[in-house]
């Protein structure tokens, strides 16, 4: 079957068997069409034939088979992002059904790093609660390493958190891009100059996060010998804050939390905008899908500003 712009057929919908697409979905994941069958304990050649059966009714090529697996086309592609969408539709279905019968109650526990600053997460809390006046909803603040262990152990459903790695366990939805600063108070020598040359500051006292600090500043900062002489310890980003604003030493905050203080001429960014740090922000869950009605609402309305965000 060649790569050919298919002909739209307008009675696709009645046509095409939807069980097909939730297998074009499970190949994709799967990596290929035998590593499919053996997931889904099915034999190989019904996978390839109801691969072959949705290209027939789409009228294009979906998958191409390479020596490692499969590689989507194009269409493919396409297939994929709208088969997604449909597969979880069908999974909010119930959830939203008890939800619009005024029916959802139920606790929603959401584990963060501290410090965080997301306009989007706020209004998704906020629409939430008016959607779901009757579901309590409590947050919990750690150092980003607990985040994902409480996630894993089940003591929260809910986590927005740095990561650096991947824990299989976990699902990783992309929030935000927070960048940090290196600051300083007005009191410092420092203040209103920029440095080019990080280990010029070697010898400066310096505050610490302790265990919310995240690896890629743990890595710099080690790198050119910054926090050597520790003055401050702070496992909350909003304390290290005050802190390095008293002048008890230098340190890294994030961008966002911090706009306020520099703004009021409290704190001075000492790095060039082109050497910031930055990493991701996601909003995690479990993998397995068996979620209650209110978190599965909560991460809905999440994901639907953080996916309307991107389209924008």
């Amino acid at each position: 079957m060649s790569d050919r712009i298919p002909l739209i057929d307008k009675k696709f919908a009645s046509r095409v068997d939807w069980n097909l697409m939730r297998t074009f979905v499970d190949i994709v994941r799967a990596g290929g069409i035998g590593a499919a069958a053996r997931t889904l304990n099915r034999q190989q050649p019904s996978i390839s034939a109801a691969l072959k059966r949705l290209e027939e009714h789409v009228g294009t090529t979906l998958l191409h088979r390479t020596a490692t697996g499969v590689e989507m086309t194009t269409a493919g592609k396409a297939m994929l992002a709208l088969c997604e969408d449909m597969l979880e539709s069908a999974r909010m279905m119930p959830h939203q059904i008890a939800q619009a019968t005024k029916r959802v109650e139920g606790f929603v526990r959401i584990q963060i790093v501290s410090g965080l600053v997301s306009p989007e997460f706020d209004e998704a809390i906020a629409s939430f609660h008016r959607r779901n006046p009757d579901i309590h909803i409590e947050i919990r603040v750690s150092p980003w390493r607990q985040v994902l262990d409480a996630l894993e152990q089940g003591e929260v459903e809910i986590g927005v958190s740095y990561d650096s790695s991947v824990r299989g366990s976990l699902m990783y939805e992309p929030l935000l891009v927070e960048r940090q600063q290196l600051y300083c108070s007005r009191s410092s020598p420092y203040f209103g100059h920029r440095v080019s040359r990080l280990s010029d500051l070697k010898d400066e006292r310096f505050v610490l996060t302790g265990e919310d600090e995240i690896e890629l500043i743990t890595h710099l900062r080690r790198r050119n010998r910054l926090g050597t002489r520790a003055s401050g310890l702070a496992e909350d980003i909003n304390e290290a804050k005050r802190m390095i604003t008293l002048g008890v030493g230098i340190g890294f905050l994030p961008i966002l939390a911090a706009e306020g203080e520099v703004a009021k001429g409290r704190l001075w960014p000492l790095l060039h905008a082109d050497v910031e740090p930055s990493y991701d922000i996601y909003l995690l869950a479990r993998t397995d899908p068996a979620r209650d009605t209110a978190t599965q609402l909560f991460w809905d309305e999440v994901f639907r500003r953080v996916r309307a965000l991107r389209r924008a």
